[in-house]
């Protein structure tokens, strides 16, 4: 049994490093926050909470 050979440990496997430009992420949060998609989103979060505020006045109501 001296002739098995010993298997190998697996290889780990290759971490790369990826890194931005701080200058390019900037200019892209800034492009974002201007187009009408991020405007969007944050009106449709408001009209959400709106919704579960009238809900909430609503079930206060009922229960008196």
């Amino acid at each position: 049994m001296k002739d098995d050979p010993v298997p190998a440990p697996p290889q780990r496997p290759q971490i790369g490093e990826i890194r931005y430009s701080l200058a390019e992420m900037l200019q892209e949060i800034e492009v974002e926050r201007r187009e009408s998609s991020f405007a969007m989103e944050t009106l449709d979060q408001l009209e959400i909470k709106k919704m579960f505020a009238n809900r909430r006045r609503r079930n206060a109501r009922d229960k008196k």
